[in-house]
């Protein structure tokens, strides 16, 4: 479908220019009157006159003639020299790069109710100079507030989770809503993107605090988990101690070396009570 609807809208595109492009069977007999007038004083008054009639187009730029008020057969012209005539022609001059602007911040209600400002970068391109010239009075002008207009009809669909996480799908949907719409003004839009989306100071400090909470009860969660393997781990440490005595009397014996490694201490030694037995037998 999408290859169908490409095909389509370039089918159109062509037919727009088209016949937009023949329209020098229609100046009528006046018309050509006045155009050979032209043609005759530039002819008279070489070679003065050639350099009104020589213009010269960049390579990244294109001219639209205009002879009596109709756009000239052939469309745009240049890049390199062109020739018009004196009085009866005029051009107009359109720029074929790619030309960036900054979406201005835009207040934005999504679609949980919360109010979010959003700001884009916008690249694009004439891609029909005939098209952008005689179906809009200004091409950038219109992009620029459409730009502004999709992009808060976009993210009105979107709740903040999404705004925040799909951030190259909204983009892409952008670029395809504008792309369609200044199909019809010869502009290519190449690509959007999302630069920023500040929240509002009370939404962020609730955020922060959710997410702190969260951490929290995470920590939280981790030391239970670990005080229940270090229980288990002593239970066994319990079990293999009971199975011999004497294993118990090393462990102490253990202990007082650690303590006596440190400094400025007090040692309390206990004594076993197989020890004392003795002693209260007799």
């Amino acid at each position: 479908m999408d290859n169908e609807d490409r095909a389509m809208k370039e089918t159109r595109r062509r037919e727009r220019q088209s016949a937009l492009e023949n329209t020098d069977s229609d100046i009528g007999l006046c018309g050509w009157m006045l155009v050979g007038l032209s043609l005759l004083l530039m002819l008279v008054t070489l070679p003065l006159s050639i350099w009104m009639c020589i213009k010269i187009v960049k390579e990244y730029e294109r001219a639209i003639i205009f002879r009596l008020g109709r756009i000239l057969r052939g469309g745009a012209k240049g890049p390199g020299l062109f020739f018009i005539l004196p009085c009866t022609d005029s051009f107009i001059n359109v720029d074929m790069r790619t030309i960036t602007f900054d979406i201005p911040p835009q207040e934005v209600l999504t679609k949980d109710s919360v109010t979010v400002s959003v700001d884009g970068v916008v690249y694009y391109r004439v891609q029909n100079a005939t098209l952008a010239v005689a179906n809009i009075t200004n091409a950038d002008a219109a992009t620029r507030l459409l730009a502004q207009t999709t992009l808060r009809n976009v993210l009105g669909t979107k709740n903040l989770a999404e705004i925040l996480s799909d951030r190259e799908e909204i983009a892409h949907s952008m670029q395809s809503s504008l792309d369609d719409a200044t199909d019809d003004w010869g502009i290519k839009v190449e690509r959007v993107e999302i630069k920023d989306v500040k929240l509002p100071l009370q939404l962020q400090r609730a955020m922060a605090a959710e997410a702190e909470a969260s951490r929290e009860a995470r920590a939280k969660v981790i030391a239970a988990e670990g005080e229940m393997n270090a229980s288990r781990a002593l239970k066994e440490a319990s079990l293999v101690i009971a199975e011999s005595p004497s294993a118990l009397q090393l462990r102490y014996l253990q202990t007082l070396n650690t303590i006596a490694a440190e400094k400025n201490s007090t040692i309390i030694f206990p004594l076993p009570l197989d020890m004392m037995q003795a002693f209260i037998k007799h």
